[in-house]
């Protein structure tokens, strides 16, 4: 019986009508032929990175923008760009690009090392060599000719926040002991206050340039939209409404073009998974509670087992409005029964905090009068989304 289901899924599927010509234009990876507002940023990222035309070498750059502004699509389109004007010159340009969010490869200093002396050609052990031996290593072959080596570190505040800054303090100070090469670093970030983070010396040795990338507006969101959706959809396939809708959307939530392109995606998904002909405004409205759903479904699943425990313990309960003391008492509970060790009041108060940062509950501090102050607690999602998170834990973390 259930066999003959799937096969009529299947089937149905093949002959329905095809809404995608490719998703690829939608994807984060995609990189387009012209990339839309962003002339400004991108000329100034290219002035500052053309002295590599010359054999000279560059200052070093920051990139800073929020989430889904175009930093690493315009870096990579400029670095691109760049050498192949070296190349047409017969300048010698080598571009290294490391996504420091890459597990394995970016995640402690021996392996960020190890990963740069691949890259010239160097196969060292996973482990085992000291670290200043790798240092020497890529010093060695960076400088083995003349060449300007452009180092773009994505996300580069993981980076540190991983290894610390001392490896920037190391790269930065490479040009001192070269000869024939010249490395000159990129770091792209989310985060507007990075650089404050630094200690004094590895600020100072930086000596960067920086670039900040302000969100996109709706209009912006919509043109961008509108191109991707050309190359996405059949014709006819889309409703303007739905595009300017999702271009809406995600500017209320910092001009973030990927989250645009994910809910025109998700929208054209909901729609031909239903068999429509084209999507519209309606699809674009489940789509983007579906990814609410998703994304709050994801944080719950990151959150550490006692942040579960404390959750697990709110939403069983059948009141409304929680008490952090009634919460506590629930959750000493579900430690119980789960071998896990009871925090103090005062830590779980602090979790329930973080939950409440999180979007996930509602935390308002009321007085008791004579008997105090305390936390009152309530969940912020839906019935439906509570029922995903329960049974996410039950079967993921085995909550009962």
């Amino acid at each position: 019986m259930a066999q003959t289901s799937l096969q009529k899924i299947f089937s149905g599927y093949l002959k329905s009508g095809k809404l995608f010509l490719s998703k690829d234009p939608l994807a984060t990876s995609y990189d387009p032929v012209m990339i839309t507002h962003r002339d400004k940023q991108m000329e100034l990222v290219a002035a500052i990175l053309a002295p590599c035309l010359r054999n000279e070498k560059p200052s070093n750059t920051f990139v800073y923008g929020k989430t889904g502004t175009g930093k690493t699509l315009c870096v990579k389109h400029v670095v691109g760009e760049l050498t192949k004007t070296a190349a047409e010159n017969s300048v010698q340009i080598k571009t290294i690009f490391i996504n420091c969010k890459m597990k394995k490869i970016a995640d402690t200093e021996y392996r960020v090392l190890a990963q740069l002396c691949k890259e010239f050609g160097y196969d060292v052990p996973a482990t085992g060599l000291p670290t200043n031996r790798l240092y020497e290593i890529f010093y060695e072959s960076l400088d083995a000719q003349k060449q300007n080596v452009l180092l773009v570190l994505d996300e580069i505040d993981a980076l540190v926040s991983k290894v610390g800054d001392g490896i920037l303090y190391n790269l930065t100070r490479v040009n001192q002991e070269l000869v024939n090469a010249k490395l000159t670093l990129v770091g792209v970030t989310n985060d507007l206050s990075f650089s404050e983070t630094l200690d004094p010396r590895v600020k100072s040795s930086l000596n960067e340039e920086e670039i900040v990338f302000p969100p996109y507006n709706a209009l912006e969101l919509r043109d961008i939209l509108s191109e991707r959706a050309k190359l996405t959809f059949v014709s006819g396939g889309v409703r303007e409404g739905a595009v300017q809708k999702c271009a809406a959307l995600a500017a209320q939530e910092h001009g973030d073009a990927r989250r645009a392109l994910d809910l025109l995606r998700v929208a054209g998904e909901i729609a031909e998974r239903n068999g429509e002909q084209f999507l519209d405004e309606s699809h674009v409205d489940r789509a983007q509670e579906k990814i609410n759903v998703d994304r709050i479904l994801e944080t719950v699943r990151t959150q550490p087992r006692q942040s579960q425990a404390i959750l697990w313990a709110i939403a069983n309960n059948q009141n409304q409005n929680q008490t952090t003391g009634e919460t506590y008492e629930r959750y000493k509970g579900v430690c119980k029964k789960r071998g896990l060790d009871v925090l103090g009041p005062r830590r779980a108060s602090d979790l329930i905090s973080e939950l409440g940062m999180l979007g996930i509950l509602s935390v308002r501090t009321t007085s008791k009068g004579r008997h105090g102050r305390t936390k009152e607690i309530s969940l912020l999602v839906s019935k439906q989304t509570l029922g995903n998170i329960t049974e996410m834990l039950k079967e993921d973390f085995y909550f009962e």
